[in-house]
């Protein structure tokens, strides 16, 4: 309930009566009731009409109302906020190097260890898309490479790129996971 709205039934007066006292429109009134706090002139008219002094109105607008606290169930909490263990990030985060050569497995591994580890957050989610965004990328990057024909030098050291280029970014991730908790190459939204 308002501070207003109590002091004002205190004094047994409606809204429309304290509007015709304070001279303040009842939709201002209203506003104040909802929340909004008075300053000025309706702060000092609000407080004649309700004969009481302005600075303990405004003390008494200043305080604020207990807060329904509702019991959260466990289990709600927890998939609410999944506890985050920075160890098994990084575990999954570098289990994408041993299957660097072979794509789909450097998705479905991560993945498959998000779920056995219990690490469902939006950090190993965010590696998992870094991967999935990195194995649809990589074969279009060498398929260009090789559609420009300059050589089967060019073609190796292409190959040898993009790899180095995963390595790269997996080894930064993990570098970052461990400093500041959070990831370096990130993805503004997740695939999964």
């Amino acid at each position: 309930m308002s501070k207003l709205k109590t002091a004002r039934e205190q004094k047994n007066l409606t809204q429309e009566e304290l509007s015709e006292k304070s001279k303040i429109s009842v939709r201002t009134i209203q506003r104040i009731e909802a929340g909004t706090e008075p300053k000025g002139h309706t702060l000092r008219a609000l407080a004649q009409a309700l004969e009481i002094e302005e600075k303990s109105l405004q003390d008494m607008m200043a305080i604020p109302e207990p807060e329904v606290i509702q019991e959260v169930v466990p289990e709600v909490q927890e998939k609410l906020q999944p506890e985050i263990n920075y160890s098994l990030v990084k575990i999954i985060n570098l289990s994408s190097l041993l299957f660097i050569l072979l794509p789909p497995l450097n998705i479905l591994v991560p993945l498959l260890l998000m779920f056995t580890m219990k690490q469902r957050n939006n950090l190993v989610r965010q590696i998992i898309s870094v991967q999935m965004i990195w194995t649809v990328m990589a074969p279009i990057v060498f398929m260009l490479g090789i559609f420009l024909k300059l050589g089967r030098q060019f073609t190796l050291v292409l190959m040898i790129v993009i790899v180095l280029s995963n390595i790269f970014i997996i080894l930064r991730n993990a570098m970052e996971i461990d400093r500041n908790k959070k990831m370096y190459f990130r993805l503004n939204f997740n695939m999964i």
